[in-house]
């Protein structure tokens, strides 16, 4: 898979660093103070971004491009 001209914002990298430390969603809202649905929009826009299938996968391809 190849990725060129995609990143992440700031907040999506807040957003999966928080939950690559294990946070749930409710727990991320919280930590950074914004909504649950932000926290999911975050998400859903990162994983669409790459053309992952999920949270686990997102950070796999994030990692393996060193882009988080």
């Amino acid at each position: 898979m190849k990725i060129k001209n995609v990143y992440l914002s700031q907040r999506q990298k807040e957003v999966i660093r928080l939950k690559m430390q294990g946070f749930a969603d409710k727990e991320v809202a919280a930590e950074l103070g914004i909504s649950y649905g932000t926290v999911r929009d975050y998400l859903d826009a990162a994983i669409n971004k790459f053309g992952a299938i999920n949270i686990l996968h997102l950070v796999v391809l994030l990692i393996r491009k060193n882009l988080i």
